[in-house]
């Protein structure tokens, strides 16, 4: 009797504290996540430098195009933290400034990447008709040497589209769709993977001999379930954004010289190294800390939800 009785509270005893220690998925995430020491660190930087560039303009108030040529070339001081280019333009400034067009342009191209990537991705996994066809394009992309691409399209599009939008706007469209419309091919894969290894499961045939419409077998099953995929695949993306376009302002065939990038600062320091080497330092490593902490928090969150690192 003793025994019998003891028995189903010790069983049930323990159940809402597991609930109520696990949480949702999103805190067992983060749970994860924190016990990656890099990613947080990587999320610690990432999170100082969208402040600073962002909020930054508003403490440091120097216009980053302002003109002072008895300041050129200055080292740093209390007026220019960052030094001053060989027309006195503030590199505190340009930098921030800067920094706000490449972070909009790697988020930006993200997730046009991501959307093209992903719906590639679903439909050649859960559709046999459609693998074929859409695997044979992914490998077309692939093959093709990109920036050899990146650098034809620019230049066959480029006045065209700063005649139609101007050459601010047109010229961050140019860069964002063709930065995107390259970097899909990753993400198609890992989701079709993914669509491939869920399709089979029961709870996809029980949903299909219910009579549930296609579409809605990929929305309510299909997408949440390959959602840890996509985001790894985002913050990676991010990362090879901000390079790309780095790249090409490198190479002179981004934004107008007035309209400073990181990639842009590095191109127009490259001539001034020896005399002034601040100018190519601050955007170079602004570039390499974006880059590294968005890596880590891709890391982080490719760990915390890899079902094998979870600690119970």
């Amino acid at each position: 009797m003793s025994d019998a009785t003891l028995s189903p509270a010790a069983t049930a005893a323990p159940a809402p504290q597991t609930r109520s220690k696990s949480g949702g998925f999103w805190s067992q995430l983060w749970r994860q996540f924190r016990a990656h020491k890099g990613g947080v660190a990587g999320l610690i930087v990432f999170i100082f430098i969208l402040l600073a560039v962002f909020i930054g303009p508003y403490i440091h108030t120097i216009d980053p195009n302002k003109i002072d040529i008895k300041a050129k070339n200055q080292g740093p001081s209390l007026l220019h933290p960052f030094g001053t280019d060989n027309l006195g333009k503030d590199m505190l400034a340009q930098v921030l400034a800067g920094g706000q067009i490449s972070l909009a342009v790697g988020m930006t191209a993200m997730a046009l990447a991501l959307l093209v990537g992903t719906l590639v991705g679903v439909l050649s996994g859960y559709s046999r008709k459609l693998d074929g066809p859409l695997m044979r394009m992914t490998d077309l992309f692939l093959a093709l040497p990109l920036l050899p691409l990146l650098l034809v399209i620019i230049m066959l599009f480029r006045d065209t589209l700063r005649a139609a939008f101007g050459p601010e706007t047109g010229i961050f469209i140019l860069i964002v769709f063709v930065i995107g419309i390259t970097s899909w091919m990753h993400t198609a894969r890992i989701v079709r993977g993914d669509v491939l290894a869920i399709k089979s499961q029961e709870f996809i045939l029980a949903a299909k001999s219910s009579g549930m419409r296609e579409y809605r077998i990929i929305l309510k099953h299909i997408l949440p379930n390959v959602m840890s995929s996509i985001m790894v695949s985002a913050t990676l993306g991010i990362a090879t954004a901000i390079i790309t376009e780095s790249a090409l302002s490198f190479l002179g065939l981004g934004f107008p010289p007035d309209f400073p990038t990181w990639g842009r600062l590095l191109f127009d320091g490259a001539n001034f190294l020896q005399i002034n080497p601040s100018r190519v330092l601050w955007p170079g490593l602004a570039i390499s800390l974006t880059v590294l902490s968005v890596n880590y928090i891709g890391d982080a969150i490719r760990d915390a939800l890899d079902p094998k690192a979870v600690k119970h």
